[in-house]
């Protein structure tokens, strides 16, 4: 049985959900996996006035009922502690504290799920991470948000998610595995065409992003690749699970030999979809 360790700052809806996810999949025999901790970067007391905070404590609720053991540690008060010392330092101070935390906890793959702290190199070096970033492999960085704009300005014709190897400071690593979906159907030509009518001749970037984010286009887009998430991270690490897949030296390997690009898991992604599974 695979041995997970699970990181997250749990500041919002989809947070919980990857994780529950994973917990029922377990649950209905999919994935052979336990998960050994869940790791945050928030205290459960910390900052009630946060905007984040009802969030997280949900999040911890849900930890806890499951059973499962919750660490945590504040970034913030263990920066505020360090009272001084450069990002670099910080980081790696907090990695290693971090590390003897999750120390008792044995585990053979982390999974970054919503998790917004940088990693320190000591920890990356240590450890295989996988880390979820919506888009594809070689798109847009930044979040979410961010992705989805810079799509839309550049007119991208795919969309997707990527499972890659977390690497210092938020850096991406190789990546793993992806799924993707047309941007170029029937349905999104019309939202497309709706879009261009109208902003007229203005170019995307000169729009209020609230603006492009209310319209449906943006919604729409965001609405496809978050359902792609939960079976992305739940065969992800189902074929780490089944020993279909192994990491070595930062590359993956299927079946003894080492594969040229990224494990494409929109196939079963679509199926599971088609089926209602998530």
């Amino acid at each position: 049985m695979l041995r997970l360790g699970w990181f997250s700052s749990g500041r919002d809806e989809a947070a919980r959900n990857i994780l529950n996810t994973v917990i029922h999949k377990r649950k209905e025999g999919v994935l052979d996996a336990s998960m050994a901790f869940v790791f945050c970067n928030w205290d459960e007391d910390e900052e009630p006035q946060h905007p984040d905070y009802v969030e997280r404590k949900k999040f911890f609720e849900l930890v806890h009922g499951h059973g499962i053991p919750l660490i945590t540690l504040s970034w913030k008060r263990f920066r505020a502690e360090m009272k001084g010392g450069t990002k670099e330092e910080w980081r790696t101070a907090y990695g290693e504290k971090m590390r003897t935390l999750i120390h008792g906890y044995p585990f053979e793959l982390g999974v970054l799920a919503g998790y917004a702290l940088g990693m320190d190199s000591d920890t990356c070096t240590r450890f295989d991470l996988l880390n979820l970033h919506p888009a594809l492999p070689g798109g847009p960085s930044g979040s979410k948000q961010e992705v989805i704009h810079r799509i839309i300005a550049t007119g991208s014709d795919r969309h997707g998610a990527t499972m890659h190897l977390r690497k210092p400071d938020r850096e991406e690593g190789p990546a793993l595995t992806f799924c993707s979906f047309s941007l170029s159907t029937p349905e999104y030509k019309k939202l497309w065409q709706e879009q261009d009518a109208k902003i007229g001749k203005l170019a995307v970037d000169l729009l209020p992003k609230d603006e492009i984010e209310a319209g449906p286009l943006f919604k729409r887009m965001r609405a496809d690749g978050e359902k792609r998430e939960l079976p992305l991270v739940t065969f992800t690490i189902k074929l780490f699970a089944d020993g279909s897949v192994t990491i070595r030296n930062g590359k993956l390997y299927e079946e003894g030999r080492p594969l040229s690009g990224p494990y494409d898991l929109t196939p079963a992604v679509d199926e599971a979809i088609a089926r209602g599974e998530f």
